[in-house]
């Protein structure tokens, strides 16, 4: 179970890990793409707060062909499921 702090996460952890296994990438081949190392994957799959790095998260979500928004609205963090 994720801790409080960091349960907000999840949705975004979720979406990054199915995008990665959908496009059939190992979490090493991920970080090569993006710069990064497999740690920093590994910890925004399992959706660790204190890791995260804004400007890394964005090179692996570009790697992933995810992109993030920002909008006006009530929830912390939403994550948008893919048009069919």
């Amino acid at each position: 179970m994720a801790r409080p702090e960091t349960s907000w996460l999840r949705p975004l952890a979720e979406a990054v890990r199915a995008q990665r296994t959908k496009l059939g990438l190992t979490q090493q081949e991920v970080s090569v793409l993006a710069g990064c190392g497999p740690v920093f994957i590994y910890d925004v799959e399992s959706g660790k707060k204190a890791t995260l790095r804004l400007d890394k998260l964005l090179d692996v979500l570009h790697v992933l062909g995810l992109q993030l928004t920002l909008e006006p609205g009530q929830h912390r963090l939403r994550v948008s499921e893919p048009a069919s």
